[in-house]
Order: structure tokens, then C-alpha cells, then sequence
């Protein structure tokens, strides 16, 4: 038995030594972190949208495109599988972390260090990625769907040539992502093309013209394919919400004078017409400045999701008619929005569970009522580094890191294509709520929060590696990271002649 107990000792302390055991520790680590917040979230923090969503999956309301059916329908698989509606917010809490400990076992793999393969876990707990994870929202969704993708990406372009099953399996798995991100967020479309370019890319590093386009048709064919099925399975009504958007602009850019002259013009019925008008006078009253079809359009109890179904031509041709008109209140107007949502966005704590007026939360939810001492002690940290560092919830400093990220011609290390591309999908998806925004809210810039965060610490991690390896006598001006020392060899130590990778640039 001694022996025994020698043996598996000596095993432990050589496989510690050369790293081996260390990617597990990671994964303990993280199963930990995840299993820690999991629980300060349960049964999931639920917001308006998702407890209407819920209902949708248990099917207690019929399922409409207002929210994201396939969002419903992912809901409804797994209350099917565990027969519990809180697994949906410990399963974006576990792809979180699963994705992170990815991430930090391919820092570790470059660095050798395992304090800077731990930096990459801590993204997890920082206050303005903590703060929506087990919210239950497709902002939230279409984050963490990205991230995953990133991650298999970054996979994927080390894997060796000798795996082609393990590379194929890994892509298959990196497009159903990129497709749950496309059909999850409506306007998710722009923030996942670079991601896709990315995955294509890490698969062929110089991929030609038809390489491209097989790609392209399969992921369009993924996602035509998806969307199809996710309408066979829930059978969603039609609901046209791109049209409050052109609400928005009309009560905010006309009068209501204008307003009831442009419903006359464009022949809307007289309902719509007191409607619009009505909306346009309260808004100027109460001084409400966006998201006027829900905040300031008189609707009916309990609320019709297929008003605008019935009338959203009339409400874009409308919005054709004024706005070239207007096209100067227009451009201000959309400007004001859009700063408000980068120098103030609001929401960066959800305090657990809220429906809309008139609406109740579902009986599911009120039977698991939220553990109010670890909610407040969330709330305490978050709200915390809100005032003390609010730049990190603001949209402003995170579409700064998206610029930097996509001009800077080179990153130091291996990752200077990826980092670009990362940016520039947190670029396009700020960009995209210019004409589109409703209102302030943070989860609007949550994927840029967090892709930002993510970057920020790869090129820490890189910057950090670098002045190790030139205080141990590396090629300090090189752009190349250590790798992980052979077996027998302490990972921190520095290695007679690490193995060099060239960085990529774009």
C-alpha cells in the first residue's frame, strides 16, 4: 500500500511539475467559479422578456416572433430534459465558464504560467460580466454563443493537422453556435460575420474565393435551415416588431400636428392615427425621450403583440414619407439616442425578477423566490464598481476598445488577426443600434463588454509573458510567447529554446 501511495505521490508531483495536471486544476477551478454563481443566480434572474418567454416554453402562451423563438424553444428542450426551468440560467452560467477554462488552458498552453492562465478565469467574476450572468435574456445568449465561437476558433488554429475529426467535429459545433447567435438577437447578424470569418480563417489560415463561398452557402444554409425548424417546432405568431422602431422616430422627430397629418397622408386608419398622435403628445409630456411603443403608445389590456402585425406597413410608409423630410430632426434625434446609450447606460444591475404592467410572473418562477442575501451581496459588488469605476459599464469606453482593437495594425503575440476580428465584431454590433437603438440599457453592450474584456486580457497575458521571458534572457523583441516546457521541466522556468509561433496580422 506505501508503495502504492509512493507511486501515485511521485506521479502527481512530476505530472505538476511538467504541467500536465494543470489544465484540470483549471477545470476544477472553473466547474467551482460557475457552480458558485449558479447558485447566487438561481432559479435565474428573469426580466419582462424572458418571463414572457417562459410561459412560452411551458407552453402555458402560444409562442410570437416578438421574442426569439428559438430562445423558447432551447428553454423548452431543457425543461423537457430536467424538468426544471432554472437550468437555463446554470447553463449560460456553465458555457461561460466552460468557454473561459478554454480559453485559459490555450493561455496556459502559450505562457507556461499558470497565475496568467488564471487571469483568464477572472474574467468571470468581474462585476460587469457577473452582473447579467444568470440573467435569463438573448442579449445574454448571443454573448456567450459569440465567445464560444471565438473559443472554439482559437482551438481550432492550434489543433495539429493529424486531427482532422476532432478539427471537423469542432467547427460543426462552432457554426451551430454562430447560428444560435444569428437567430437568438435579431440585429446579432453584424456582430457575428467576423466572428464566422474567424472560425473560417482558424480552419484554413489562406482560404481562396470558393473556399469562402462553401463556407459562407453552408453557414446561410445552417441558419435558413435553423430558423426553418425553429418555426416548424413552434409555430410563432407574427408580430413585425422591427416596426417600433419607425414608431420611435415618427412620435420623436414630428409633432403630434405632423404626426396626425402623416397618418391622413400614408392612409392609416383612424385607431393608428389617435394612436400614433396620442403616443407623440404623451411622450412630450412625461419627456421621454425613446421606446415609444411601449413607454408612450395607449395599448389595450392585456397587451397585443399583433397590433403592429395589423399595421406595420402603414407605420413604414410613414416613416418613407417623413422622414427624407425631416432628415435633419431624424440625424439629431438618432444621434441623441445613441449617445444616451453610450455615456449612460442604465441596467447594470437586474435586481432579480420583473414583469411588465398589467402581467404577472409565472407561477414556476414565484415558487422558487431568489436568495435575497447573496442578491443584495451581487448587488453590493456591482453597483459598487459602478460608482467607483463606471467605465466599465459604459458603452462609450468599450466602443473605444473596439476601435483599437480593429486599427492597430499589429498585436505582439499570435493572436493579432483574432483580436481584430473580435473587435470588429463588438464594432458593428455598437454600430448597429445607431438607427435601431430603443433605448439606454447595458445589455445592449454586454457582448462588447465582454469580447472586450476578453481581448483586454489576452494582451495583458501577452504583454506580461513577454517581459518574463526578456527578464529570463529571451528574444524580447520578438513577437512569440513560451509555450509549454516538455515533460520534466518546470513550466515557469525558462526554457533553453522555446519553440517560436509568428503572429498573424491581418
Amino acid at each position: 500500500m506505501s508503495a502504492t501511495v509512493d507511486r501515485w505521490t511521485t506521479t502527481l508531483r512530476g505530472s505538476w511539475r511538467d504541467g500536465t495536471l494543470w489544465p484540470w486544476c483549471l477545470a476544477a477551478i472553473a466547474a467551482a467559479c460557475g457552480y458558485a454563481v449558479a447558485t447566487v443566480f438561481h432559479p435565474g434572474y428573469l426580466s419582462a422578456d424572458s418571463n414572457t418567454q417562459l410561459g412560452q416554453a411551458l407552453g402555458d402562451e402560444p409562442v410570437n416572433d416578438w421574442h426569439p423563438p428559438v430562445m423558447a424553444l432551447a428553454w423548452r428542450i431543457t425543461i423537457g430534459i430536467t424538468g426544471d426551468f432554472a437550468t437555463m440560467a446554470s447553463l449560460q452560467a456553465a458555457l461561460l465558464w466552460g468557454t473561459l477554462w478554454v480559453l485559459a488552458r490555450l493561455a496556459w498552453r502559450k505562457t507556461g504560467s499558470r497565475g496568467l492562465s488564471l487571469a483568464v478565469l477572472a474574467v468571470g467574476l468581474a462585476p460587469h460580466i457577473m452582473n447579467l450572468t444568470g440573467v435569463v435574456w438573448k442579449d445574454v445568449h448571443l454573448a456567450y454563443a459569440l465567445l464560444a465561437v471565438f473559443a472554439i476558433a482559437l482551438t481550432v488554429r492550434d489543433l495539429p493537422q493529424d486531427r482532422p475529426r476532432t478539427r471537423w467535429a469542432l467547427l460543426v459545433l462552432g457554426v451551430l453556435f454562430l447560428a444560435y447567435a444569428a437567430l437568438v438577437r435579431k440585429n446579432g447578424v453584424p456582430a457575428a460575420i467576423p466572428v464566422f470569418a474567424l472560425l473560417v480563417l482558424a480552419a484554413w489560415p489562406a482560404p481562396g474565393r470558393r473556399r469562402w463561398l462553401a463556407a459562407t452557402g453552408v453557414f446561410l444554409t445552417v441558419v435558413i435551415a435553423g430558423s426553418a425548424g425553429v418555426s416548424a417546432a413552434t409555430n410563432p405568431s407574427p408580430t413585425r416588431v422591427y416596426a417600433v422602431i419607425p414608431v420611435d422616430d415618427l412620435t420623436h422627430v414630428l409633432t403630434p400636428a405632423q404626426v396626425r397629418a402623416a397618418a391622413g397622408q400614408a392612409g392609416a386608419g383612424a385607431d393608428l392615427r389617435d394612436r400614433l398622435v396620442t403616443a407623440a403628445v404623451n411622450c412630450q409630456k412625461r419627456h421621454i425621450t425613446s421606446d415609444a411603443y411601449l413607454q408612450c403608445f395607449p395599448h389595450p389590456r392585456p397587451f397585443d403583440v399583433t397590433y403592429l402585425n395589423r399595421h406595420a406597413d402603414v407605420v413604414v410608409r410613414m416613416w418613407t414619407q417623413q422622414m427624407p423630410r425631416h432628415w435633419k430632426g431624424y440625424a439629431e434625434y438618432r444621434v441623441r439616442v445613441f449617445t444616451k446609450l453610450l455615456f449612460q447606460s442604465n441596467q447594470v444591475f437586474w435586481n432579480g425578477t420583473h414583469v411588465n404592467a398589467g402581467a404577472r410572473l409565472h407561477p414556476e418562477a414565484a415558487k422558487e423566490p431568489l436568495n435575497d442575501t447573496l442578491r443584495f451581496a451581487l448587488q453590493n459588488y456591482v453597483t459598487g464598481f459602478a460608482r467607483d469605476l463606471p467605465l466599465l459599464f459604459q458603452g462609450w469606453f468599450w466602443l473605444a476598445v473596439s476601435l483599437v482593437l480593429v486599427l492597430r495594425r499589429r498585436w505582439a503575440g499570435p493572436y493579432t488577426r483574432e483580436l481584430r476580428l473580435i473587435g470588429a465584431s463588438s464594432l458593428l454590433y455598437i454600430l448597429a443600434y445607431l438607427p435601431t437603438a430603443p433605448e439606454s440599457n447595458y445589455r445592449y453592450v454586454y457582448w462588447p463588454a465582454l469580447s472586450g474584456t476578453v481581448a483586454l486580457t489576452l494582451i495583458a497575458i501577452t504583454f506580461v509573458a513577454r517581459r518574463r521571458s526578456t527578464a529570463g534572457g529571451s528574444a524580447g523583441e520578438s513577437d512569440t510567447l513560451p509555450t509549454v516546457p516538455p515533460a520534466g521541466q518546470a513550466p515557469d522556468a525558462a526554457p533553453a529554446g522555446p519553440r517560436e509561433e509568428t503572429g498573424v496580422a491581418v
